[in-house]
């Protein structure tokens, strides 16, 4: 068995476990029967994995059949990689501040694979799986578009259904504009930091055979 084939079949496992641990929060977050189980698909944390999961089991395909990543499969992963990362960090954030907050935040095992494992676990393969070339630059707005689009249609819907999935898009629970905005700048710009650390990690060590 090759490097280049083991590395597929660990983009399978990848989505699998990604998989089978969104099932699990799924029906754990019904089980609490709160609007925010009920409101499972509005967190950009659930849409990214769920991202991940075609874009790992698209990676293992590839894997199988090519000796390396076309341009479109590495542009993909930079993109989806940088949101489900970044995810990760700001889950990690929320649980910090619910604490300092005097806040009770449960997190289910599905919820450390999610948010930690599995960002943790692809850090390690962008880094030394067989077949990737370097990322562009160019992709850094792209790594933005989504969370830009999803903050905008999530602020409409939380002003019309009075919740929100994250406290700080929540006017009621900030303190005002600047702590809002600031809040939001300090999220784009690690959404931007860890997609220009994976571009440049791409550069600094690429995968793929030599021509």
């Amino acid at each position: 068995m090759t490097a280049r084939t083991l590395f597929g079949l660990t983009r399978f496992a990848a989505a699998l476990l990604c998989a089978v641990s969104l099932v699990h929060r799924l029906f754990w977050g019904l089980s609490s029967q709160t609007i925010a189980g009920q409101n499972f698909f509005a967190y950009l944390t659930i849409q990214s994995n769920i991202a991940f999961v075609a874009v790992a089991l698209t990676g293992g395909i590839v894997a199988l059949r090519r000796p390396e990543d076309p341009g479109w499969l590495t542009g993909i992963r930079t993109i989806v990689l940088s949101w489900t990362i970044t995810a990760g960090l700001v889950f990690a954030l929320l649980v910090w501040q619910a604490g300092l907050r005097g806040i009770p935040m449960t997190v289910p095992w599905s919820d450390h694979v999610l948010h930690f494992a599995l960002p943790a676990l692809t850090i390690v393969g962008w880094i030394v799986g067989p077949g990737r070339r370097a990322a562009r630059w160019s992709l850094i707005p792209g790594v933005l578009a989504f969370p830009v689009v999803w903050g905008l249609f999530t602020m409409w819907r939380g002003s019309r259904i009075g919740w929100y999935p994250y406290y700080f898009l929540d006017l009621r629970q900030v303190s005002g504009i600047p702590e809002f905005l600031a809040t939001v700048a300090f999220a784009l710009a690690v959404f931007a930091g860890v997609a220009a650390a994976l571009i440049a990690l791409s550069r600094w060590r690429q995968t793929a055979p030599a021509t």
